[in-house]
């Protein structure tokens, strides 16, 4: 694993720890050599990583729409940063250039990019690693819809078990560089009552 995509929120959220945890997820990554992938903005979560990482000696890759870059949200100092014409385009290349996927915490976009990423990996478009960085519990309702999702046979055990969850910066990189996924097939079920 050499580079790795990831989804942080555009503000820093109602939580200190938020943009703590975020520097201390870049520098990390920068420790073990690297290179960030992610949205390319300067704000919030995004531009808290972005920094640390940076300042560390890391190498960060930012992939953006022009339109944001005209809005001036994009950060100016990044290794490099890939302009594009779409948000399907920036998700697209952002998984391309990545081997694995984390999600900090963040909004609804940040939402949207790891389901979409774990979902491919449930269908066995990729085999990349996901994760989730739950930092002060911010992604337990998710985890526990996920389950959820589960226990009422939407989503298999197999599947639910690919993505990696830790509190821990150092220890969700170790699960993620040790992780080595293959397609899990979905069983196929069948109405089992008639319809009137």
């Amino acid at each position: 694993m050499s580079r790795i995509c990831v989804y942080s929120g555009s503000s820093f959220g109602a939580s200190l720890e938020y943009a703590t945890v975020a520097a201390a997820f870049g520098r990390a990554c920068a420790r073990r050599g690297l290179t960030i992938v992610y949205g390319g903005g300067c704000v919030g979560l995004m531009g808290a990583l972005a920094d640390a990482a940076l300042a560390a000696g890391g190498e960060v890759i930012g992939v953006i729409p022009r339109t944001m870059i005209a809005e001036e949200r994009a950060h100016k100092s990044l290794t490099e940063l890939i302009a594009v014409e779409t948000m399907h385009e920036r998700k697209q290349r952002m998984a391309q250039l990545a081997d694995a996927f984390v999600a900090l915490p963040g909004g609804i976009g940040t939402l949207e990019e790891v389901i979409e990423v774990f979902t491919w990996l449930q269908l066995g478009l990729h085999f990349k690693p996901v994760g989730l960085l739950n930092v002060g519990g911010f992604y337990d309702l998710l985890l526990e819809f996920l389950a959820h999702m589960r226990d009422q046979q939407f989503l298999t055990s197999k599947h639910h078990s690919m993505l990696a969850v830790s509190t821990d910066v150092e220890a969700l990189l170790d699960q993620l560089i040790t992780t080595k996924h293959h397609h899990v097939t979905k069983p196929v079920s069948h109405a089992t009552t008639n319809a009137a």
